[in-house]
């Protein structure tokens, strides 16, 4: 097969640095993209990647220029990788509108912005792939993630909007769900952290913050190994040779087992409540 041509968002640190580092070891063409991009992926240009510079939270008209100007440095981009994203820990109560807003301009209307720039092309070409990198708080609601999960949750919902859409005109798309991977992100948010704890979350806030300190570099979660799979998974080779590319892929165990809990929590509920839950319809009338 030949290389294929991506496009990667957020790769100056962890799943996005290591996925452009895994597809460059693969021989594809790599178009890397961060914030001041020419100093924080000089190590990534080096090792022969294209990079960009790009702020998921411009304007809709900048993200659809930059998309153009990818799509001129290889002739074509056959997958969109929505990767950047932000993450800080907070109580729903102590969390800020402004860092609401945050949290949903850059990890849900950034990816929206660019994947509709991307879709024209796409759809010209009948074929593409769009990857988002969703979380394990997509499918649960975390105690002190409040602003993250939500906004997982919602790029859950426009991804499987997407997929509804657009598979008939040959564009795929994906969302992984990585688990507790062994990156940065714990020890870099909880220098923003904000949970500062009113008295009645007092015992609460130090339950979080204690596992926040315990867990920090002892994920379970190997982002290369991670990475690997996913790329095997757009491409259908390695693990994924002859199989489907699902929909959402959960990675590690932690996720699965959210997501196998998760699936049973709600098939309880659909039982327990199936005759409560159907009785909202009209009743039905019978007609001669």
């Amino acid at each position: 097969m030949p290389p294929l041509t991506w496009l990667i968002t957020g790769t100056s640190s962890g799943l996005g640095l290591a996925l452009a580092e895994e597809l460059l070891s693969r021989g594809e063409n790599v178009i890397a993209t961060a914030r001041s991009a020419s100093s924080r992926l000089a190590s990534l240009q080096s090792a022969g990647a294209t990079i960009l510079d790009l702020d998921i939270t411009a304007s809709e008209t900048e993200l659809f220029a930059k998309i153009q100007t990818s799509i001129k440095m290889y002739g074509g981009i056959d997958v969109l990788v929505n990767n950047a994203g932000t993450f800080e820990w907070g109580l729903i109560e102590e969390t800020r509108n402004e860092e609401w807003v945050r949290h949903f301009e850059t990890n849900v209307l950034g990816a929206i912005k660019l994947t509709r720039a991307i879709l024209p092309h796409f759809r010209r070409r009948k074929s593409g792939k769009v990857v988002f990198v969703g979380s394990e708080n997509g499918w649960r609601g975390s105690a002190g993630t409040g602003a993250y999960s939500v906004s997982k949750f919602a790029l859950e919902g426009f991804v499987e909007t997407l997929q509804r859409e657009t598979s008939h005109l040959g564009i795929q798309s994906i969302i992984f769900e990585p688990g507790e991977f062994r990156t940065s992100v714990l020890s870099s948010s909880a220098k923003e952290s904000q949970l500062v704890g009113d008295p009645d979350y007092g015992e609460f806030v130090e339950s979080i913050q204690a596992g926040l300190k315990e867990s920090d570099g002892k994920q379970k979660g190997d982002p290369k190994k991670g990475v690997k799979i996913m790329v095997d998974v757009v491409k259908g080779e390695g693990v994924a040779l002859g199989r489907t590319m699902p929909k959402r892929m959960p990675l590690g165990k932690g996720c699965l087992e959210t997501v196998r809990r998760k699936c049973l929590e709600t098939l309880e509920v659909c039982e327990e409540w199936e005759q409560v839950i159907e009785s909202t319809d009209f009743d039905e009338v019978e007609t001669k």
